[in-house]
């Protein structure tokens, strides 16, 4: 649905300038009215994204309107246009929440480029309200959370299967959450009231491993002192979950394996088998189906685990979820920081949505805890955000033609100037060393040159 924008002035001619200029925006419904009385009551029936309204009109001046419609909704932006301009009335203006003042006669490319931000700005703060509502509705499951398409057939497949025993692999990137949608297939199985045994493959030493997964007799070996139960037993009845798969050495897969099949183990200098009843969930960053035609992961084991396979998205393919989950952190990162922040500025929504996110919904995460961290206001800000960050979301930002090409305009020169002081600051600091400036910016020397020459920054001038 396109912008709504009222236009309010005495003047005919005026009206028809404003008329002729905003129509170029694509979507947008205008209004116009030649009379302030007529205007409030076209705002008490039906809503708009915009109000401009001229200030000295008869029978009601444009500052009794601004604030008689700030009732109506507080956040309309209202653009106030006068051919006699005063500071009083300026402040007065500014002080009722007006998001601009212009002066006859303007320009209307000028026009069109303010009121094409502010329409832009409305549409970001209205997007953030729905985030809000929607992190109340059908966008959570338990722990996670997602709108997008490729997270809501996540939530389906997670609700067909967890409620049956069925061996369930869950592949994705390192960050995507594989150990969020263990735990919810575990929560909605009839195992629920059981132990939830997370174990990360990658994080035992390769000689503690087996004793670690299938425990010990008392001297099986020196310093056992005493019987130990292992994870698998510690799990009986319960869903035992192998993160980072992958990383299990060949001599423990074969052994797991076994257990598995048999749903039997044998503690470490025993000579009794034990029956385990189990659900085994597993997780991998790594492709394991090629590592089985490489060689590198038993063929077995694979199908053995692999009974239903649910792959996570990457956050770069969820764009419908990120500004989500950024909301969703703000709140939770703010109560355990004991500093909540009110929300974003507009410019970092943007960064956020642009940014590929290779670190997946762990970095977002992070990105979010700094940023509420670092705020010196209510609203997490672009200087708050990780400078490498800012700086390749930058790049990636899209470009726009038409009316709304003023906007973008501004946001790339503001983008651009904040990336060319971010080069000089780190040529400064490094005395025009090229190397040491481009391994503190985190940036590929040969990348850090073409950035330079972009600029036209000379590493000579800072030595």
């Amino acid at each position: 649905m396109g912008a709504r924008i009222l236009i309010v002035d005495d003047e005919e001619g005026m009206r028809e300038v404003c008329s002729d200029s905003l129509e170029q925006i694509p979507d947008v419904t205008l209004v116009t009215c030649s009379d302030p009385q007529e205007a409030l009551k076209v705002l008490a029936n039906d809503d708009f994204d915009l109000l401009l309204t001229d200030i000295r009109m008869p029978g009601m001046s444009g500052v009794e309107l601004l604030e008689r419609a700030r009732e109506h909704d507080p956040e309309l932006p209202v653009v106030m246009i006068t051919g006699f301009p005063s500071v009083e009335t300026a402040v007065a203006s500014l002080k009722l929440g007006a998001v601009d003042y212009l002066t006859k006669p303007f320009l209307p490319d000028e026009l069109v480029a303010n009121v094409t931000r502010f329409l832009e700005e409305r549409r970001l703060r209205s997007e953030n309200r729905l985030l809000r509502e929607r992190l109340r509705g059908r966008s959570r499951f338990g722990s996670l959370i997602g709108q997008s398409d490729a997270m809501q057939r996540v939530f389906e497949l997670i609700e067909r299967v967890a409620e049956t025993d069925v061996d369930v692999l869950i592949q994705g990137e390192t960050g995507t959450g594989k150990e969020l949608v263990a735990c919810a297939l575990h929560e909605r199985s009839k195992r629920a009231s059981e132990r939830f045994v997370p174990v990360d493959c990658g994080a035992i030493p390769e000689n503690l491993l087996e004793s670690e997964f299938f425990g010990y007799e008392k001297g099986a070996f020196t310093g056992a002192q005493a019987r130990t139960i292992g994870l698998l037993e510690y799990a009986n009845k319960g869903t035992f979950f192998l993160d980072e798969l992958g990383e299990l050495p060949a001599q423990l897969q074969a052994k797991l394996l076994r257990a598995l099949q048999e749903r039997q183990i044998r503690r470490i200098g025993g000579k009794s088998h034990i029956d385990v009843d189990l659900r085994i969930v597993s997780a991998t960053a790594r492709d394991l189906a090629s590592e089985v035609k490489a060689g590198q992961f038993r063929e077995d084991l694979f199908y053995r685990i692999n009974v239903v396979q649910i792959a996570l998205p990457p956050l770069r393919e969820r764009d419908d979820d990120v500004l989500l989950l950024a909301e969703h952190f703000r709140e939770r990162c703010g109560r355990e920081l004991g500093k909540e922040v009110a929300g974003f500025q507009d410019e970092v929504l943007e960064v956020l949505r642009a940014y590929s996110w290779p670190g997946n919904v762990r970095e977002l995460m992070n990105v979010i805890r700094r940023g509420i961290a670092m705020a010196r206001g209510d609203r997490i800000s672009l200087e708050d955000l990780p400078d490498h960050l800012v700086l390749a979301a930058g790049r990636d930002l899209p470009t726009r033609d038409g009316p709304e090409a003023g906007f973008f305009d501004l946001r790339a020169q503001r983008m651009a100037s904040f990336e060319r002081d971010y080069l000089s600051q780190k040529l400064e600091a490094h005395g025009g060393e090229v190397s040491a400036a481009a391994v503190a910016a985190q940036i590929p020397r040969g990348t850090f040159y073409r950035l330079l020459k972009n600029h036209d920054l000379k590493p000579a001038d800072f030595r």
